[in-house]
């Protein structure tokens, strides 16, 4: 009876959740979709991609809608026999967002009934970590995949307790390797690694919790033994994706440095540290966590539109010469936040209850959560600080596995965001309902962590001001007083809001446990009381970072590259700044519209009005020169620094000529102008001059200063190619293109003597094959990152395919793992049955 009552309960929860999140996603009732800026970026990118699974059926994994061409593993590619993600889309059945908010509050109530096994505080955890305020930032912005990774945080965290802590191998075997296959399927790399950061605090306290024979050593291997295993196979049915990625990732900006220069170090793994620590967390700014805007929230808050007016206003009465205007312009960033950050579209805020909370659950919860929790939350802190803590920065970076690999360490906070809340329902549920601690204890606890806090919130109303600053260094150097103060004052004012709701959440939190102490409230109403004061106090501050304006009518969402402006699309663009950049960009993606109907040849487009290398509406008309990515090819990005940052007139139409980019679009976003280039090299040529180069950066300079359609530049290493190979001038050879998919190409060539033919294609040394006449034969790299191929004098048909191996037998591994996952399960279900009716058959005959 009491089982079905409890399965009622967690029934009833999940249909809160799913009330809570349409209900914090109105909009969705009346069809609108959110508007994100890196899903618009995707659409773009990916239209090559999904065009051709629309026509075909089928998948490429190479698309030459970016950066001249790049795999689309990071780009949404599908893989056939991919079980573990079809769960995954299962699961977020939902509309967006409101699939994202269900399952954050979902999988955290499964790790608060594990850990607490009580529906009302997991139900209360829940609410505390599914409105954390960073995830809805992430998902206004359109991180959905790191959104996606988060959701399985809690209940992979609730497996591997299930192992380790309850003892339920095979439960805990079933969970932590769905959840680690779902985790991994959801595809941000850095999000996982975070977490494991964490877990890593959790194996190191269970090892000395066996050590000091708390627990027996035995159950601690066999654990870990159950839960390595688990992640092995979660790991493993994503072979494709993770065979794929891994292959890939050695050859883009996350792999090897290629050049030797001031910026890279040739053989050095990883990104550099500059760009690795670029969104690093100021120290105070921690504080975040407690209140939202105590450095001013984000960058564009929604008093900053106010602010700005009253700054342009004091600009033009105050300053007289373009001398002082200049000066201002040095120092001037953003209005509302003044932290340390370059940017950022909000704080991390994790909630006044949800922290006070913790503090509290520090104290309260059991030994076993206690110290890893701790361990693992002052870990990520001091990570997150970056640049502002070089000691540990450095160490991470240097010598901790993988960490070079990711960039923005504020981002890991999330791992904070996952354990603060699970500290603080274990700490509430032991202050309620545990008879040790005695309430002396608790006395002492509530008033020294309530009056700290509370003290602290004080200090700060009253003395922030002089303590706090409120400005930058960048600001107060620049800056006339004028300025300085009006900023100052405005951003302690959005501070001082903030910090009292803080004090007041605090003081009500604080009371209700107190009260209940003392037995003059009922443990369920302060449970209410807490839960609607959380929400209320997330739920305000969220609303600021993703609310109804995030929504537009479905036509915009799902096609953001609009080629005609209309009164109807001024008009509900008008008010909604999510949708200015669509009315904005019309002109510009009309002219590429254009030119991609005139001319369906394939070709590149360079389009130097939208910023080259951070849009995709060039991607979504024609192939583009550049695009916007995270993970781009090492040796194009090379190209990128090397050649666009300073835009000489004589070596960026090399390159650009090198790249075939046939249309040049110039001008500005109301006036484009489409410019034929008709010294592009074309789709192939033929060299018969060949400069060897000894080394990356000599080959990286050369290509900007010979002429490309005469000479390669060749690395040294591949002088040998040649040595069978003979090259000799022909100047009526030729080779065109006559076939052209993403992922194969073909060529007629003519030539009376042998050649080397160059193809304006990016060169990647997984999966492309090259035929001549239907036999396969070995290619090269020419020119820093083309491919090249020698061909045999006459008439030949030259093809190259991309085929990369790695993708079939990735599928074989991946389905025999989850193959695996089905057979272990069934086997461990049926064994615990068959254990279960033994023990009531033993039961039976005793009592008999």
């Amino acid at each position: 009876m009491a089982k079905n009552k409890n399965l009622i309960y967690i029934a009833i929860s999940l249909v809160v959740f799913i009330v809570l999140a349409f209900l914090y996603s109105t909009p969705v009732f009346s069809g609108k979709q959110l508007f994100q800026h890196d899903i618009v970026q995707y659409r773009g990118g990916a239209k090559e991609l999904l065009d051709y699974r629309a026509d075909t059926g089928n998948e490429t994994y190479w698309s030459d809608s970016m950066f001249g061409g790049m795999p689309t593993y990071q780009m949404g590619s599908q893989f056939k026999g991919d079980i573990i993600k079809k769960i995954d889309s299962n699961l977020n059945f939902l509309p967006r967002p409101v699939n994202y908010l269900f399952l954050l509050f979902a999988g955290f109530f499964f790790l608060g009934m594990v850990a607490v096994r009580n529906w009302k505080y997991a139900l209360l955890g829940a609410t505390f970590f599914g409105l954390s305020t960073y995830f809805y930032i992430i998902i206004a912005a359109g991180h959905n995949g790191k959104v996606n990774t988060i959701e399985y945080f809690a209940p992979l965290l609730a497996g591997i307790i299930l192992v380790y802590i309850r003892k339920q191998y095979i439960w805990g075997f079933i969970a932590t390797t769905l959840f680690m296959g779902l985790q991994i399927a959801a595809n941000h790399p850095q999000m996982t690694y975070y977490l494991f950061l964490a877990l890593g605090f959790l194996f190191l306290s269970e090892l000395v919790r066996a050590i000091q024979k708390k627990t027996p050593m035995k159950h601690f291997l066999i654990s870990s033994g159950i839960i390595a295993a688990s992640c092995a196979i979660g790991v493993g049915m994503n072979s494709q994706r993770i065979m794929a990625n891994s292959e890939y990732i050695k050859e883009t900006v996350r792999g090897k440095q290629i050049l030797t220069n001031e910026s890279h170090t040739s053989g050095q793994s990883g990104l550099d540290k500059t760009s690795i620590l670029m969104w690093s967390y100021g120290k105070l700014e921690t504080l975040n966590l407690f209140i939202p805007r105590l450095m001013g929230g984000g960058s564009q808050e929604p008093e900053a539109k106010e602010m700005m007016n009253r700054v342009q206003e004091l600009i033009q009465e105050n300053v007289g010469s373009q001398a002082e205007m200049d000066r201002i312009s040095k120092g001037f960033n953003g209005v509302t936040y003044w932290g340390d950050q370059p940017g950022t579209s909000g704080p991390a805020y994790q909630g006044a209850v949800v922290c006070f909370l913790a503090l509290l659950g520090f104290f309260f919860a059991w030994k076993k959560y206690r110290y890893w929790i701790l361990g693992a939350s002052i870990l990520t802190v001091l990570l997150a600080w970056g640049s502002n803590f070089m000691p540990l920065s450095d160490f991470f970076i240097d010598y901790v596995p993988f960490y070079s690999k990711f960039r923005a360490p504020s981002s890991i906070l999330v791992v904070v965001e996952l354990l603060f809340p699970l500290i603080a329902i274990i700490g509430i549920y032991r202050f309620f309902t545990d008879e040790k601690l005695t309430e002396e204890y608790k006395k002492k606890i509530l008033i020294y962590v309530s009056g700290g806090t509370l003290g602290i919130l004080l200090i700060l109303l009253l003395f922030g001001k002089s303590l706090l600053g409120f400005y930058t260094d960048g600001e107060k150097t620049y800056f006339p007083p004028f300025l300085l103060d009006y900023l100052a004052d405005e951003r302690f004012k959005l501070f001082r809001i903030d910090a009292i709701k803080a004090l007041i959440y605090v003081a009500i939190t604080a009371t209700v446990l107190f009260m209940t102490m003392k037995k003059k409230l009922n443990q369920n109403i302060a449970l209410i009381i807490i839960g609607a004061v959380s929400l209320f106090d997330l739920w305000t501050v969220n609303k600021r970072y993703l609310n109804d304006e995030n929504y537009v009518d479905k036509v915009f969402a799902e096609n953001p590259f609009q080629t005609e402006s209309s009164d109807l699309l001024a008009e509900k663009v008008q008010g909604n700044p999510n949708l200015e950049s669509i009315l904005a960009n019309v002109n510009v993606n009309k002219t590429l519209e254009t030119i991609a109907e005139r001319d369906k040849t394939h070709y590149r487009v360079f389009n130097n009005i939208l910023g080259t290398f951070s849009e995709t509406n060039t991607s979504y008309f024609k192939s583009s020169i550049g695009g916007y990515h995270a993970v781009k090819l090492r040796r194009y990005d090379d190209v990128i620094n090397e050649y666009f940052q300073i835009m000489d007139s004589v070596k960026v139409p090399n390159i650009l000529n090198l790249l075939n980019a046939k249309y040049w679009v110039m001008g500005g976003p109301e006036k484009p102008q489409a410019m034929p280039n008709p010294k592009a090299n074309g789709n192939a040529w033929f060299v018969s001059d060949l400069k060897f180069v000894n080394t990356p950066d000599e080959e990286i300079k050369s290509i900007g200063v010979i002429d490309s359609k005469k000479t390669a530049v060749i690395a040294s290493s591949d002088k040998s190619y040649f040595s069978s190979k003979p090259v000799q001038a022909d100047s009526t050879a030729f080779i065109n293109l006559t076939k052209y998919q993403p992922n194969e190409l073909e060529f007629k060539s003519q030539s009376k003597t042998p050649q080397l033919a160059v193809f304006s294609e990016i060169y990647y040394p997984h999966g492309w094959k090259m035929f001549v006449d239907e036999k396969e034969v070995p290619y090269i790299k020419a020119d820093y990152l083309l491919r090249a191929v020698h061909v045999p004098a006459g008439t030949h048909n030259i093809r190259m395919v991309f085929e990369p191996e790695v993708i079939q037998k990735g599928k074989w591994l991946s389905l025999l793992c989850f193959g695996l996952f089905i057979a272990l399960s069934a086997f461990g279900i049926f064994w615990m049955n068959k254990n279960k009716k033994k023990k009531k058959l033993t039961l039976t005959e005793e009592k008999a």
